[in-house]
């Protein structure tokens, strides 16, 4: 069973990120769609993660695996089409 912090946690992170790309604001993705802070915020969220990731790792259950390899992913797919 899922840590419900575990859960918090990644999705906080997941989530101030998802804000500075503008997924829940659109005056905020109109302002900085591609903007540094923007990046910057993405990219620190990305780290945290992968440092989650790699310290936690063989100690998460299925669930939180999958979870925290989501958010990677999101992140690391958002981080591609800003070097396209």
């Amino acid at each position: 069973m899922p840590n419900p912090d575990f859960v918090g946690l990644v999705q906080s992170v997941l989530g101030a990120a998802e804000a500075a790309m503008g997924e829940f604001s659109p005056v905020q993705a109109s302002v900085a769609r591609d903007g540094i802070k923007t990046r910057a915020t993405v990219e620190r969220s990305y780290r945290l993660l992968s440092m989650l990731a790699e310290k936690t790792r063989g100690n998460l259950d299925r669930t939180e695996s999958e979870l925290l390899g989501g958010a990677l992913a999101t992140l690391r797919e958002y981080l591609s089409t800003l070097e396209a």
